[in-house]
């Protein structure tokens, strides 16, 4: 049976290199992109398909701009009371009398800054032509999609709906703010989003009891990034056209907007160095995925 790798294709993003002290820096200027010309994102877009036109059967190279929820009410308890009192006793709380961040928390005002913010710094690279997400796709929970909603309002078509997907969803299990609200609840709340038909009416997945564990959740992000580059790989597989012009017209730029936790199982899923993404950060990745 045919299995998918993935590597990062470096050179293109100060991110690569991973970050200091492991605190990554939000919302570098040009999303990290290395080349600071005014004709930068020209220039990486044909890099890019360059990279495609040229590369073997099987071989695919996309660019994931991952971003991070915004703050929520959970991430304010967590200061509020350290990590290890979070882990032990108040992340399985629902609040705490003055707090609440369970099930499934808002965004803070901090958080809805955080998420204008990066909006903001899509509105100034769109000056300079860079290419925006040709599929975008969020968590189901509260947080990820208000960020999504905020960041790409304007930049993006209303037409062009995002879809909203299970597997991205935080490290699952235990804490309260990792339980997510009813299918009926998402379409009713966020009717200009999409949501997968197998995301159930109720949160059947979370346990009270059970912590996902990184191995998990790595498994579930591999099924994330197989199902989207399979995608393309079927549609190049039904193309009636020459095989260059099929990889053209695959999907080239993906949008994710998850969770700190999702973040660093993609990156080593991705096998990229590991990058502390904080709240409300974007971060881009050059992937090649080849089947073998």
């Amino acid at each position: 049976m045919s299995q998918r790798s993935y590597e990062v294709v470096e050179g293109f993003f100060v991110q690569e290199g991973g970050a200091r002290y492991g605190l990554g820096e939000a919302l570098p200027p040009r999303f990290g992109l290395i080349d600071r010309s005014d004709d930068r994102w020209k220039v990486f877009r044909q890099k890019i398909d360059h990279l495609n036109a040229s590369s073997p059967v099987g071989t695919q190279y996309k660019v994931f701009f991952v971003g991070r929820h915004g703050e929520g009410f959970h991430n304010v308890a967590e200061a509020k009371y350290g990590t290890k009192e979070w882990n032990n006793y108040w992340s399985k709380e629902n609040g705490d009398g003055e707090l609440i961040w369970g099930p499934d928390p808002e965004l803070t005002p901090l958080g809805k800054d955080q998420a204008k913010a990066a909006h903001d710094a899509w509105k100034q690279e769109c000056e300079f032509d860079i290419p925006l997400p040709e599929k975008l796709y969020s968590s189901p929970l509260t947080r990820a999609i208000h960020t999504n909603k905020i960041t790409f309002d304007s930049i993006i078509p209303k037409s062009q709906r995002t879809m909203i997907i299970e597997n991205l969803r935080e490290t699952n299990g235990v804490h309260t703010c990792d339980k997510r609200r009813t299918r009926t609840y998402i379409e009713q709340t966020f009717p200009d989003f999409d949501i997968e038909n197998e995301l159930i009416e109720e949160d059947t997945l979370w346990d009270p009891e059970l912590r996902e564990t990184h191995a998990e959740l790595d498994v579930r992000m591999r099924r994330v990034l197989n199902m989207i580059f399979d995608k393309d790989q079927e549609q190049c597989e039904y193309h009636t056209s020459p095989i260059h012009q099929c990889r053209l017209s695959a999907r080239l730029v993906i949008s994710f907007t998850v969770h700190g936790g999702v973040v660093s199982a993609v990156l080593r899923v991705m096998n990229h160095k590991q990058y502390f993404l904080p709240t409300g950060g974007v971060m881009p990745i050059v992937v090649k995925s080849s089947i073998s």
